[in-house]
């Protein structure tokens, strides 16, 4: 099933979205998924909504036509990885790491379909990097070596990791260049119950294909990588998971209109504006 979040006409609402003649559109209102909170005052679990209990849209919206928000109102971190494909590695000059390689994006940077991706005026190179992006479902912490990550795992969605290169490259460490305002836009919708071990990745810069990636050939799975954070950090419930780019990244300019499409999810669309 896939979800978005957006605003009509009575405030914010979620939507289950279909398609209709190839069109993705919000077919029917749903009641948002809510945390859970637990004894300790902690989040716990995000309980999705009642899909059978939906309520009809008294007409269809196309998905491009409403204003979607971003999916999961409460994200406490972005974690993301870095240089997960082995080709985009070796395009920057790098080989695939031995283990993985993690950075963090702030909530600060989140942005939702249709928005914005503010150029940023100290950076003088702006760059795509299309991903799938998972979504956290409940508090994850240190797990057994037996333990399966499935039931911490809410859905995924498109993500766009958005770089200051010449930013990043002068930086010994990535907060600068990856963490501005806007710089990772994400959604349309969450997709629950998808299996992501062959999934195309495409990000199209101006109608053109750039990136043509496949999650077939992540260096560490989404097993490894959920296992590796959670020995770190606590995931919680809405954070979100950057699973890393596939080779083919290039720069943006103030103008361009950059998309990324994960097969089974859909299309993240954002233009690009000077700050």
């Amino acid at each position: 099933m896939r979800f978005c979040r957006f605003i009509d006409t009575e405030g914010i609402r979620y939507g289950l979205v279909e398609k209709i003649d190839g069109i993705d559109t919000i077919t029917a209102r749903l009641r948002g998924p809510h945390i859970e909170i637990n004894e300790f005052g902690t989040p716990e679990t995000i309980l999705l909504p009642d899909f059978s209990k939906s309520e009809p849209m008294e007409e269809p919206l196309a998905l491009d036509s409403a204003r979607i928000l971003v999916p999961f109102p409460f994200v406490s971190k972005i974690i993301c990885m870095g240089r997960n494909y082995a080709e985009h590695a070796r395009e920057g000059g790098n080989e695939p790491p031995k283990e993985p390689l993690i950075f963090l994006k702030p909530p600060t940077s989140l942005l939702a379909h249709g928005g914005k991706i503010k150029y940023p005026r100290i950076s003088e190179r702006l760059d795509y990097e299309g991903e799938l992006g998972l979504v956290i479902g409940r508090t994850c912490y240190k797990l057994r070596p037996d333990e399966d990550v499935t039931p911490y795992i809410l859905g995924y969605t498109c993500l766009n990791d958005v770089s200051a290169r010449d930013l990043q490259r002068r930086d010994i460490q990535w907060t600068r260049g990856k963490g501005f305002d806007t710089s990772c836009p994400v959604g349309p919708v969450i997709a629950t119950g998808l299996d992501v071990s062959q999934l195309s990745v495409r990000t199209i810069l101006n109608g053109e294909v750039q990136q043509d990636g496949n999650t077939r050939d992540l260096v560490f799975g989404i097993d490894v990588m959920i296992r590796f954070m959670a020995e770190v950090m606590t995931l919680l419930p809405g954070d979100i998971i950057a699973t890393g780019t596939p080779a083919g990244i290039g720069p943006m300019k103030v103008g361009d209109t950059v998309e990324v499409t994960v097969e089974g999810i859909g299309t993240l669309r954002n233009v690009v504006v000077r700050e």
